[in-house]
């Protein structure tokens, strides 16, 4: 059988950030609520001019700077931070990479479950089509109210993947298990810019999903517990990976060992929440910060989406698969951001969102013109959102 998997993956995050000590000093509370309770240290913050499309047009770029755009034939958007109710994000993206008119273009939404299905679409589409390939993004903002209980867990990312046929990267095993509820734990109606959540049920939930959807990987053929080497969790905080291994490996009978988990916690510390994005940040983050050999190594990886789905699926490190990383760059964006102060936090959380058609110029700071990416939002007007590449291209 003909390997289908990651032919290429990258990230994209915002140029700011906002410290977790900052918001504890906001919230009048001890800093290690934050970077020990819920494990992170920073939250992306994107500016006026990213959303969701320059997100993930960036960390596409990336990719096929690296890969090209031959065989490409679909694109899937995963988002569960729609810009449009109707046209799917992945149409402005395909416009801003040039890609072929002959690509189809689809959005997928979920929750934080989208992009698995997206992947498991796309494997399935390259098993009948192994010519092609498609380029899956999955972007995120991850946003809430002002002085609430789940303001720490924010953040905002893109991941962009080639699944392909002969994967350079990681395949992905056929045994999958999945797991739907419909529980109100997490959601958020078309009228609000933020969503309600119960945060203790949430994660009660995510937990239930996780073993449900493990006992049906097994059955249906899924690898050993002791088998896989390493762990990779949806991180809607780093503490959540970290209660959902001990568990895991609790269902199983055996001791929940941290470094199976540890080197895919590393870039969701600093980045915060990132929805769809989030378990692929962590597959990243573990192939890039692993000081172990992957190839060949089976992984375990488990994807929840409010509301609810859950799957718990498997794969294979390729052999070779530090040479196809960018993990310079990923460093690069993670070290060369800069901090927001609490003040600046709030500027960018009111910044204009028309609602009624109204005219908005989005201006780029002077300031921060080199440390930019390719890609901005350039105005909102007649309920239009006009994108344009930057200087940097």
């Amino acid at each position: 059988m003909t390997a289908i998997g990651i032919d290429n993956i990258s990230f994209y995050i915002p140029h700011r950030y906002l410290a977790q000590d900052a918001l504890a000093e906001r919230h009048n509370i001890d800093p290690a609520k934050f970077s020990k309770g819920i494990g992170q240290d920073k939250i992306a913050i994107p500016e006026c001019d990213e959303d969701i499309v320059t997100l993930g047009a960036e960390a596409a770029r990336i990719v096929l700077d690296s890969c090209g755009s031959d065989g490409i034939d679909t694109v899937l958007f995963a988002t569960e931070t729609g810009i449009d109710q109707s046209k799917a994000a992945g149409i402005y993206v395909h416009q801003l990479l040039a890609l072929p008119s002959t690509v189809r273009c689809v959005e997928l939404k979920q929750a934080c479950y989208s992009a698995t299905a997206a992947l498991q679409l796309a494997c399935g589409y390259v098993a009948r089509r192994p010519d092609k390939k498609v380029l899956l993004i999955a972007s995120d903002i991850s946003r809430y109210d002002l002085d609430s209980s789940a303001e720490a867990t924010q953040g905002a990312a893109a991941v962009a993947m080639l699944i392909s046929a002969n994967p350079r990267v990681f395949s992905i095993d056929v045994s999958t298990g999945c797991h739907s509820e419909d529980v109100m734990d997490f959601w958020r109606p078309n009228y609000r810019k933020t969503p309600l959540v119960d945060g203790k049920y949430s994660a009660m939930k995510y937990l239930h999903g996780m073993i449900h959807a493990w006992d049906d990987y097994t059955a249906n053929g899924g690898r050993d517990y002791d088998n896989l080497v390493q762990f990779c969790f949806h991180l809607p905080f780093s503490r959540m990976g970290q209660k959902a291994h001990r568990r895991l490996a609790s269902h199983n009978d055996a001791k929940g060992d941290e470094q199976k988990l540890e080197p895919g916690l590393v870039y969701a510390r600093q980045i915060g929440n990132c929805y769809t994005a989030s378990l692929y940040l962590s597959l990243l983050s573990m192939l890039e910060n692993c000081e172990d050999d992957l190839s060949g190594k089976p992984v375990g990886l488990f994807s929840y989406g409010s509301g609810s789905v859950a799957e718990f699926f498997s794969g294979q490190v390729q052999p070779g698969y530090r040479e196809h990383l960018h993990q310079h760059l990923h460093q690069q964006q993670i070290t060369n951001r800069t901090a927001l102060t609490y003040d600046e936090y709030l500027e960018l959380w009111h910044a204009p969102d028309p609602q009624d058609g109204s005219e908005v110029i989005l201006s780029q700071p002077p300031s921060l013109a080199t440390t930019r990416g390719r890609y901005r939002l350039a105005s909102i007007n007649d309920h239009k959102r006009n994108y344009e590449a930057t200087s940097n291209q």
